[in-house]
């Protein structure tokens, strides 16, 4: 995506939270879309790049693991646009080459009905997600909990709907600005046993919440491109505009070590690709308005759904409870180091938490996945 800009689809309203997905547009300022695929990894990119198991062959057959997707309001089209991307990437299907044995869409309350407002934004968010999500753990089903609105309460209830029906891991590709009684919507993020990304910011240097929360894996993003000269056959630096730093509210995990004058919650734990230049195929009908359904789209909003569903490949693989935030800190050696780039401007004290650097620094974390390990 060379000479192409982005633009995120979320507006960032008084309403408390905003969605992370950025939007790859071409040089007139329109998405980069097209009628069929032709741009952006795909799901063989990302288990090429992060060592993840390979992509099963033939119909759906669940590894027992229920991966949910937290956003607001709807996307008439989910359904649709999860079906045409897994046929798209051949990705296994149900039986009759539909998807209604392993996807599911709920409201807050986690019922069927009524659905919330619809909302061309949220609903790219959506498509987004769960395609991610189906692109990293094709044996997973996938439960959609649509928030009321994106209010960071409605979007803490859809959270523990998730939970209530069975999620063991529940990705969150939202945030807002911190506040003084965060603390307060902790409890919507603190579920033993289940493993909560969020994603951690689309601006560069800063803090936002949930990610500042205790209780999550806080999912930064890199730059991921092709290198035949790498070893590992791609690159990977920290991305520009991947959200870190230094909570102003939560205290440290005990977990992480502090960095200079920083005694509290440091952002990011973990990362995966975000770069909208270096972004992912994503299959949307209800934000196309020409039938060009293929778009490219990045942001930290990609990172979450691709680290919940290491999660769940990884508690699939060894059969255990290894979800918790704090599990990578203990095997970082299963994780690919990002070593360069930066995402803003901190005093020398803090440089770890702008800057790609040996070891944990802020944009990035502790690295990017290499293969279940590290999860």
């Amino acid at each position: 995506a060379a000479g192409h800009s982005h633009a995120g689809v979320c507006s960032v309203g008084a309403s408390g939270a905003h969605c992370h997905a950025h939007i790859v547009t071409d040089d007139a300022a329109h998405p980069l879309a097209s009628t069929t695929f032709s741009q952006g990894l795909t799901p063989a990119d990302l288990h090429d790049a992060y060592k993840l198991p390979d992509i099963p062959s033939g119909e759906f057959s669940w590894n027992g693991q229920t991966l949910a997707i937290v956003d607001a309001n709807d996307n008439p089209n989910a359904t649709a646009d999860l079906l045409a991307y897994r046929k798209q990437f051949s990705l296994p299907l149900c039986p009759g080459e539909t998807i209604d044995c392993l996807f599911t869409k709920v409201n807050q309350k986690g019922a069927a009905t009524p659905l919330p407002a619809k909302s061309v934004g949220w609903g790219q968010e959506i498509d987004l997600d769960i395609e991610l999500a189906a692109a990293t753990c094709p044996s997973c089903k996938i439960l959609l909990v649509e928030a009321t609105s994106a209010t960071m309460t409605n979007l803490g209830i859809a959270v523990d709907a998730a939970v209530s029906l069975g999620a063991t891991a529940v990705s969150n590709s939202y945030g807002g600005s911190e506040f003084s009684s965060e603390a307060t919507t902790n409890a919507h993020y603190n579920h033993p046993g289940v493993a909560i990304t969020v994603s951690s910011g689309d601006a560069g240097y800063g803090v936002e919440w949930p990610a500042a929360s205790p209780y999550v894996t806080a999912v930064g993003g890199t730059t991921l491109v092709k290198n035949s000269k790498a070893p590992r056959g791609w690159s990977e630096t920290a991305w520009s505009g991947a959200g870190s730093g230094c909570s102003r509210y939560m205290p440290r995990s005990i977990w992480q070590s502090p960095i200079g004058t920083c005694g509290r919650r440091m952002v990011a734990d973990v990362s995966a690709v975000a770069d909208p230049l270096s972004g992912v195929a994503v299959y949307d009908s209800f934000g196309s308005t020409s039938g060009n359904n293929w778009y490219v789209f990045g942001g930290t909003s990609v990172a979450s759904p691709i680290i919940a569903g290491v999660y769940a490949l990884a508690r699939a693989a060894n059969n255990t409870t290894i979800t918790y935030a704090e599990f990578p800190y203990a095997h970082a050696s299963g994780l690919f180091d990002v070593v360069s780039g930066r995402n803003g401007t901190c005093s020398t004290s803090l440089k770890p938490l702008c800057t790609g650097g040996t070891g944990y620094d802020g944009p990035t974390g502790l690295g990017t996945p290499n293969g279940l390990v590290g999860f």
